[in-house]
């Protein structure tokens, strides 16, 4: 275990103290970091102005001090690939706002995005503190930008990071070939290639390129990651092919049928975001889904990230349990906290949250036991340093008809 040295420790200290700001510190906690750190058995994290200031296996004296009595202290979960925020109820048309049929690839979500969702504090009840939020579906193959959003519930400031990365639809279609669908994609790259190669060919281009070049451009440079969600293993395949000849930043979500391929995937470095519980074919490209196979990719050497199948904007409080299965079925155990923190983090270039270390966000979960048992209970959540209630809709509703009254249901509060 690699230890903070003490000299950088009170440098942290005193420059929380010189700056008169309020410190917090959560002592005798058994750190989980999600980073090289591993796992502090009794330590401190010190908290100033929303990040955290220092990590020590020492007591450390703050304004504020929580005793956590030994229990676990983990980073905030970070939820992904989901609509989050951005429906309500999925058989009301108007509570949806996550998919556009003609979007294409500048469609940003996030523009509909609502803080105050009641999944949201739902979700807050799983220890999540973040999410990446996507459009699920539209005519082509790229359907548009995903964006990561804080679960603070707060107007104005839940949008942390928008348009990180571009999602496209691959795979088998109800109409046409999954070949025209690839293809599409492929020219849509080569040809904004070209254009790269032409302009640099000119001293003097005047034209600003449209929202979608700068987008495409973004991407073939690595500077924005292409999600593309895709089952089929031959599928996957080719992906590696249009990575290697373009230079693109390629993540794969889904990924049912990955485990005949899994040493291509970790050679080409492509991560996979994947539903741990996806364990019986859907459908003919999902024909090897198992539930052993976030644990074979991790150890194949492939980064995973987990998320949750089906509806996944409702059940994202489920994430943890996920976790524990995963682990159940060979993942190790901190390779399934960074599935669902840090690597979530790195896929997205999200670069203050994921971890618990000096300098990030201070957006952390304090459990009862063992996050990933189902008994485990959520006893604090923090995003940036601040505690944010764990009350649902549900706990509301369930003080509403467990009270006593002598008036009719509908009048009781």
């Amino acid at each position: 275990m690699k230890l903070f040295k003490k000299t950088l420790l009170a440098a942290a200290v005193l420059s929380s103290a010189g700056a008169m700001a309020k410190t917090t510190a959560i002592i005798n906690a058994e750190i989980h970091t999600a980073t090289e750190q591993g796992v502090i058995k009794s330590g401190t994290v010190l908290i100033e102005d929303g990040k955290i200031k220092a990590v020590s296996n020492e007591q450390l004296n703050a304004d504020e001090i929580i005793d956590a009595k030994g229990k676990i202290l983990t980073p905030g979960f970070i939820g992904s690939m989901n609509q989050l925020g951005l429906v309500e109820v999925g058989a009301v048309a108007s509570s949806r706002d996550g998919n556009e049929k003609k979007g294409g690839i500048t469609f940003d979500p996030s523009l509909a995005f609502n803080p105050k969702s009641t999944l949201i504090a739902y979700a807050r009840k799983g220890g999540l503190t973040r999410d990446v939020i996507a459009p699920g579906w539209g005519e082509g193959p790229f359907v548009g930008l995903s964006s990561t959003v804080n679960l603070s519930g707060e107007f104005g400031s839940s949008v942390v990071d928008s348009q990180n990365a571009i999602i496209v639809n691959l795979g088998g279609t109800k109409d046409g070939s999954r070949a025209a669908s690839l293809a599409k994609f492929i020219d849509k790259l080569e040809g904004q290639h070209t254009k790269l190669a032409k302009k640099s060919d000119k001293k003097d281009e005047k034209a600003d390129p449209s929202k979608e070049e700068r987008l495409l451009t973004a991407a073939l440079k690595g500077e924005k990651p292409i999600v593309v969600r895709v089952s089929r293993a031959q599928d996957m395949l080719e992906l590696i092919k249009v990575k290697e000849r373009f230079g693109i930043d390629l993540v794969i979500s889904g990924a049912e049928d990955a485990l005949p391929i899994k040493a291509e995937l970790a050679k080409a470095k492509v991560p996979v975001i994947l539903s741990a519980m996806a364990n019986l074919p859907g459908d003919f490209d999902s024909l090897n889904a198992s539930l052993t196979t976030a644990g074979e990719l991790e150890k194949a050497g492939v980064q995973v990230a987990l998320t949750i199948a089906g509806d996944s904007s409702h059940n994202v409080y489920q994430l943890r349990y996920d976790a524990g299965n995963a682990v159940a079925y060979g993942m190790s155990r901190e390779g399934a906290l960074k599935a669902i923190t840090s690597n979530v983090a790195d896929i997205f270039n999200i670069e203050d949250a994921g971890s618990i270390a000096v300098g990030k966000a201070a957006d952390l979960a304090l459990w009862s036991a063992d996050p990933f048992e189902i008994s485990t209970t959520l006893e604090k959540v923090m995003i940036n340093g601040v505690e944010v209630s764990t009350e649902s809709r549900h706990d509301k509703l369930r003080d509403r008809y467990m009270a006593e009254t002598n008036m009719p249901r509908a009048y009781t509060k």
